[in-house]
């Protein structure tokens, strides 16, 4: 039985695809991405359909561009597209961690018995960016087989569900331990 408040994911609405953004709550008509800029990439899913944000919508992304049909043309610059966020996303996460004043020095600094959890996820960050290394290259080789880059798409995908479920379980160790979770 949860005793503390439950945090609900954040969810974006993103507009459709095609369709001219709403203007803006002061009445302004949205603006145009500017000229010669790259446009952001199409939104995967239902028109109009929440998404969680940040890392973990990145990661949603990729794992629906790697179920698409790999004869679909540009698949794997569908895949490239959708992975350079989840690195880009993870390197803030390590950034946000793993920094001088990051959430481990802060869990370790109130829990010094922690200690091993956070060396655990610490040593799982290299391995993750690892992984994501290896699904780039495999996707930048065009003679790689498709089932060969979603093995290694896949694994990464399981390392990050693991790493986010593990630091989710070390924040839930922390504060309801530390705060005694009740009411």
């Amino acid at each position: 039985m949860v005793t503390g408040p439950v945090q609900q994911p954040s969810l974006v609405v993103r507009p459709r695809a095609g369709h001219p953004a709403e203007p803006d709550p002061a009445g302004h008509p949205a603006q145009p991405d500017p000229v010669g800029q790259p446009a952001e990439p199409p939104p995967v899913g239902l028109p109009g359909e929440p998404r969680p944000a940040g890392l973990a919508g990145d990661v949603h992304a990729l794992g629906r561009a790697l179920a698409a049909v790999t004869t679909a043309p540009r698949w794997r610059d569908e895949v490239l597209l959708r992975l350079r966020p989840v690195g880009q996303g993870f390197a803030e996460h390590v950034r946000i961690t793993e920094g001088p004043a990051g959430l481990y020095r802060e869990l370790l600094t109130q829990s010094p018995r922690l200690h091993h959890g956070v060396r655990l996820l610490t040593r799982e960050h290299a391995a993750i960016v690892a992984a994501i290394l290896a699904v780039q290259r495999s996707a930048e080789q065009p003679e790689t087989h498709p089932d060969e880059l979603r093995h290694w798409a896949g694994h990464l995908l399981r390392r990050l569900a693991r790493h986010r479920r593990r630091g989710t379980n070390l924040l839930w160790e922390a504060y309801q331990t530390d705060l005694g979770g009740e009411t």
